[in-house]
C-alpha cells in the first residue's frame, strides 16, 4: 500500500490517527521502539499499532507487555494481538523437582498451526518480519479471563457450589478435554493459569490462550500442564483459592486451624494453598475432593495424563448429579 492508502485505511478503521506521516516498521527486533500509531508490515500485511497489551494478575497493578501489541488489521479492520519475539526463562519448583521453563515463539507458532480453527483455543498465524522474526498474529477474543468471572461471583461458598458451580464445572471439563487433544498432538500449553482461559462474551465458550511457554521435565513431559489444570480445578471448586492465613474466616463455625489442616492437605505446587477443601466445605463430594488430593503435598499417586484425570471426573459427575 502507498502511504496515502495506509492513511485512508487507518482513518476509516480507527478515526484516531493524529500523525501527518505514517511510520512503517518492518523489523521487530527492537520491539520497545514500536509505538502506538506506527504501522507494522509483515509479509505484505499491514497492522496499525494501538499500544501495548497489559497484564494484571491476582489483584496487582496492570503492567504493559512491550512485546505484545494491540493492533488493527488494515486489510479488514479486525482486531489483532501481535506477539513479537521475546525470550525469558525461569526455574519452577514442583515438590523436589526443579523444572526449567522458557518462552518459545516457534513453539507457539507450531501450536497455532496444529490447532487451526479448533473453537476451544485462540486462533492465529505466524508471519515473518523483514529479518525473519516470527510474529504471531492472534485474532483478539472478545471476552474476559475466567479468573475475573469467578472473582465477580458474590456469593457464599455453599450458594456458589450448588447454584453456579455445576454449569461452570461442565465448561471446565470441556477445557480439560481440549487440552487432552493438544497433548495427543504431542504439544503442551506450557503456562496453564486461570487467566489463560478466556470466556467469549457472544458465545459463552471457554477458550485457551497463550502457548508461548514451554518446559523441560523428563519425569513427565505433560506433568506441568496437568498440575496447572489441578490448580484450575482447585480454583473452580473453591470459588477462589483458600489459604492458611484466612482459614478461620472460611471454615465452618468452631473449626480451628490447628485441629484440621495438616501439611499434607496443602498444594504441592503452591504450599500456602489448601487443597483438602472438604475440611472447609464438608458438602463437597468425596469423589471430587479426591481428585484435588492428587495435587497435594501428601499425594502418593499423581495423574500421568489427562485421560486419567478425565476418567475420575466422569465418575464424580454422578455424585454431583450432573
Amino acid at each position: 500500500m502507498t502511504e496515502a492508502e495506509l492513511k485512508e485505511k487507518i482513518e476509516a478503521y480507527t478515526r484516531s490517527f493524529h500523525g501527518t506521516r505514517v511510520n512503517i516498521c518492518r523489523d521487530t527486533t527492537q520491539f520497545m521502539n514500536i509505538s502506538a500509531e506506527d504501522v507494522l508490515e509483515l509479509e505484505g500485511h499491514y497492522y496499525f499499532i494501538q499500544g501495548e497489551a497489559v497484564e494484571g494478575r491476582f489483584g496487582l497493578d496492570e503492567e504493559p507487555k512491550f512485546w505484545v501489541k494491540k493492533a488493527i488489521d488494515l486489510e479488514d479492520g479486525s482486531k489483532k494481538i501481535l506477539k513479537l519475539v521475546f525470550y525469558e526463562s525461569f526455574t519452577m519448583s514442583l515438590g523436589d523437582f526443579s523444572i526449567e521453563c522458557f518462552r518459545s515463539p516457534r513453539k507457539e507458532s507450531r501450536v497455532l498451526k496444529k490447532i487451526g480453527k479448533d473453537p476451544d483455543f485462540m486462533h492465529g498465524c505466524t508471519l515473518r518480519d523483514s529479518v525473519g522474526n516470527p510474529v504471531r498474529v492472534i485474532d483478539k477474543i472478545a471476552g474476559s479471563p475466567y479468573y475475573n468471572m469467578i472473582n465477580n461471583i458474590k456469593a457464599d461458598h455453599e450458594t456458589y457450589f450448588y447454584k453456579y458451580f455445576p454449569a461452570i464445572f461442565e465448561n471446565i471439563i470441556g477445557c480439560i478435554r481440549a487440552m487432552g487433544r493438544l497433548h495427543l498432538m504431542g504439544e503442551i500449553h506450557g503456562d496453564i493459569r486461570n487467566d489463560h482461559i478466556f470466556i467469549e462474551w457472544e458465545t459463552g465458550r471457554y477458550r485457551w490462550i497463550d502457548f508461548d511457554y514451554t518446559y523441560e521435565w523428563s519425569e513427565n513431559p505433560f506433568g506441568v500442564d496437568i498440575f496447572g489444570i489441578g490448580n484450575i480445578l482447585l480454583f473452580t471448586v473453591g470459588n477462589g483459592f483458600h489459604y492458611l492465613r484466612e482459614m478461620s474466616a472460611c471454615a465452618p463455625e468452631g473449626m480451628k486451624l490447628g485441629r484440621c489442616v495438616e501439611p499434607r492437605d496443602l498444594s504441592l505446587f503452591f504450599r500456602h494453598r489448601i487443597i483438602n477443601l472438604r475440611k472447609l466445605f464438608p458438602y463437597i463430594p468425596e469423589s471430587l475432593n479426591q481428585i484435588l488430593m492428587h495435587f497435594c503435598v501428601g499425594a502418593e499417586v499423581f495423574y500421568e495424563n489427562i485421560q486419567e484425570l478425565l476418567n475420575d471426573i466422569m465418575l464424580c459427575r454422578t455424585d454431583l448429579k450432573l
